[in-house]
This record gives C-alpha cells, sequence and structure tokens, in this order.
C-alpha cells in the first residue's frame, strides 16, 4: 500500500512539473503610429514576434515614402524567414504536441512570406536592379516552404507576369512565365507587353484575410475577408490612363492552394489532446472505484495516477492554430506601365468602389521625375499611401 501510494505521489509531482513552465512577456505599448509602435516591438517586443512586426513595419514604410527603411527591414526578415523554415529550434518545438504554435518564431503563411519576397521586388527595381527584382517574384515558385504539400502549383498572376516581364525586356524568353500568368489569371488577363514602357506602376487596395480559429481546441486555422470598398483601380498620367484591375486576390490566396479551397487543420494535436483527455478521464474514475475495495486498492492508486498523468498531458497539449497576422496587407495586387516622355510629370490614382464610381477622399497623387537615360522608374502607391508624394 505504502509503495502505491509513493507511486502515486511521483506521479503527481512529474505532472505537475510538466505544466509549470513560465515564460517571460515583454510588453509592447502602442501609440496608434505604425512606424513608431513596429520600431518599438522590433527592438523590445519578443524575438519570435520579430519578423511580424519587420512585415509590418517594412510595408507602413513603403506607404510613407521611405523605402529605405522598408528595404532594411524586409531584408532581415527574409534572411530570418529563410534560415529559420525548418531549422529553428523554436520552429521545431512548435510542431511538438506541448508546444504552441504562436511561440514558434513567426514566418508567416504562405501569402504573407510570398508578400515580402514581391515588396522587395518592387524596391529593387526601383533601385535599378530588374534582375535582383526577378528573382524576387520568382521566389515565390520555387520555395518549398511556399506550400505545406509541395504538390500545390502556384497561381500567382503577377508574380509570373513580372518575372516574364522582366525577362523579356533583359533580352531573354520570358514567354513560359507569361503563359503561366495567363492560365491563373481569372477574372482579368495581364495586359500586353509595352517593351517602351518607362514607368512602372505597383498599386494595392483593400484590405488582406484576417486568420481566426475555429475547432474544439482552437486547432483550426481558417480565414475570412475583410469590407473592402475598393474594388478597382484607375492610374492617370497627364492625358494617359491605365487600368489597375486586380490581378491578384490576398483572400484568394490565403483560402486556396492551387485553386482549391483549404482550411488549415492542426489535427494530430488535437487527436491527441483529446486522447489523452478520454484517457485521464477513464482512469481516473476507474481508479477511484478501484480504491474503495481493499484488495484493488495498490491497483486503484496506480491507476488513478495514470489518469492524472493523461489529463496533466492533455492539459499541456496545445493544438491551437497561430492567428498571427500581418494584418496591414493588402487585398488586391496591381500593375500598370506608361511610356513617359523625360521631365517632370504626376501620377493620379482614383480607387473605385464595385459600380465603378470613384471612391471620395481616396484618390492618391505622386509627383516624380523622369530622366532621359531611359531607366525604369518604379513607383508604388497604395490606397494608403500618404499624398501628394514625391517619388
Amino acid at each position: 500500500m505504502k509503495r502505491a501510494c509513493r507511486l502515486f505521489a511521483l506521479c503527481v509531482a512529474v505532472a505537475a512539473l510538466a505544466g509549470c513552465a513560465t515564460e517571460k512577456h515583454t510588453e509592447v505599448r502602442l501609440t496608434g503610429d505604425p512606424l513608431v509602435d513596429g520600431e518599438n516591438a522590433i527592438k523590445n517586443g519578443p524575438a519570435r514576434d520579430k519578423v511580424l512586426w519587420e512585415y509590418r513595419t517594412a510595408l507602413a514604410a513603403m506607404r510613407r515614402g521611405q523605402f529605405d527603411l522598408a528595404k532594411g527591414y524586409l531584408d532581415d526578415a527574409i534572411a530570418r524567414i529563410t534560415s529559420v523554415y525548418g531549422a529553428d529550434a523554436a520552429a521545431k518545438k512548435s510542431r511538438s504536441t506541448f508546444a504552441a504554435e504562436a511561440k514558434k518564431t513567426f514566418i508567416g503563411e504562405p501569402y504573407e512570406r510570398v508578400m515580402a519576397w514581391y515588396l522587395r521586388g518592387i524596391l529593387y527595381w526601383r533601385d535599378g536592379e530588374p534582375d535582383n527584382a526577378r528573382a524576387c517574384f520568382r521566389f515565390f515558385f520555387n520555395d518549398a516552404a511556399t506550400t505545406e504539400n509541395k504538390s500545390w502549383a502556384s497561381d500567382y498572376v503577377l508574380l509570373d507576369y513580372l518575372d516574364g516581364y522582366i525577362s523579356t525586356r533583359m533580352g531573354g524568353d520570358g514567354s513560359e512565365a507569361i503563359h503561366r500568368a495567363t492560365a491563373a489569371a481569372k477574372q482579368w488577363k495581364p495586359p500586353e507587353f509595352s517593351t517602351n514602357a518607362n514607368v512602372l506602376v505597383f498599386i494595392d487596395y483593400g484590405f488582406g484575410p484576417v486568420k481566426f480559429a475555429t475547432g474544439a481546441y482552437a486547432e483550426q486555422l481558417r480565414f475570412r475577408a475583410q469590407v473592402s470598398h475598393e474594388r478597382n483601380a484607375i492610374a492617370h498620367i497627364e492625358s494617359s490612363q491605365g487600368k489597375a484591375v486586380p490581378y491578384d486576390d490576398l483572400v484568394f490566396q490565403a483560402t486556396t492552394r492551387g485553386g482549391r479551397v483549404m482550411d488549415h487543420v492542426l489535427a494530430n494535436k488535437a487527436v491527441f489532446k483529446s486522447a489523452t483527455d478520454t484517457f485521464g478521464n477513464v482512469a481516473l474514475v476507474t481508479g477511484a472505484a478501484l480504491t474503495t475495495h481493499r484488495e484493488t486498492q495498490v491497483a486503484g492508486l496506480a491507476t488513478m495516477g495514470a489518469g492524472l498523468i493523461g489529463k496533466i498531458f492533455s492539459s499541456a497539449a496545445n493544438p491551437a492554430a497561430d492567428t498571427r497576422s500581418w494584418d496591414n496587407l493588402p487585398q488586391s495586387l496591381s500593375f500598370v506601365a506608361f511610356e513617359v516622355p523625360p521631365g517632370s510629370h504626376t501620377l493620379a490614382v482614383d480607387f473605385l468602389d464595385e459600380a465603378g464610381r470613384v471612391l471620395a477622399g481616396q484618390s492618391r497623387m505622386v509627383q516624380f521625375e523622369v530622366l532621359p537615360d531611359r531607366h525604369d522608374k518604379v513607383i508604388y502607391v497604395s490606397d494608403k499611401s500618404s499624398t501628394p508624394q514625391t517619388q
């Protein structure tokens, strides 16, 4: 009897230790200014959230025309996500049964990682490095981390189109990439090449997807669209204009793989939690029943100890999905090319609602200079950009 009691006490102690791990939390006070908050979180927040805040802050900087600041954050984030995936200790730990997904180093879902490369490609092209821009636009296609299952084919229209566009302008063969872009296009087909275009305008608008969790243990990661009034856009440079249609939709990319609707379910952890919890309940009840009889008390205490361990393990198992999100992403990505003579010019972008009406107060203006050296002038505009800007 004493031996059984000692065994039961040992089980209790071991189980208690399993649930005692604590973690220090760093509080980041938010001011509402995305650059101030982002820089503060990057410096003082949890290391596991650094890439998340670098994503957010880089995009906020681009919208304010602070492109050098954005480059620094994107470069660091990209360096981290390429080295972290599959190698980071916290990421490996999070894939175990007892670590929460939200405790791992954040690298983002596929659509978030793709956007880091897409934005960095824009900045490379803006700096006169179209070859490096093309490498960024291609990375989504070659990155094994882009999907949970490599059998899913990528279907980003704009990234393939830009790959083919740059390849052709550099004297190569971009036909295969253009074919992929055209095949992936849903409502809007990419435009014909303009080989003489020298002003290249990247436009995004709307609100990106929101993550949330469902399921008995919040193990199912799902996505929903936010309300976006911007459904289309028109770019004007003096008398020239181009339609900035939504070639790619990040809500679609978040909720599909290869065009097929999907939900990301962390099934293994949820099954383990349910099984160990059920085992614990059964063992505790059975053990309690056995202890009521003198001849089965030893077996009853041992069974109760095993049940207690099962309950503690079930409690420690954390299948909850990671709902941390790059929350200032747009919904729609677009691109317009112009042929413009050297000199000073003004770009105006009007954002349109579902009925094709210009949204009041949403137009953006960019003043820019075209030099006679024939180098591409690359401009980035968002419906959330500061206006007017000089680029």
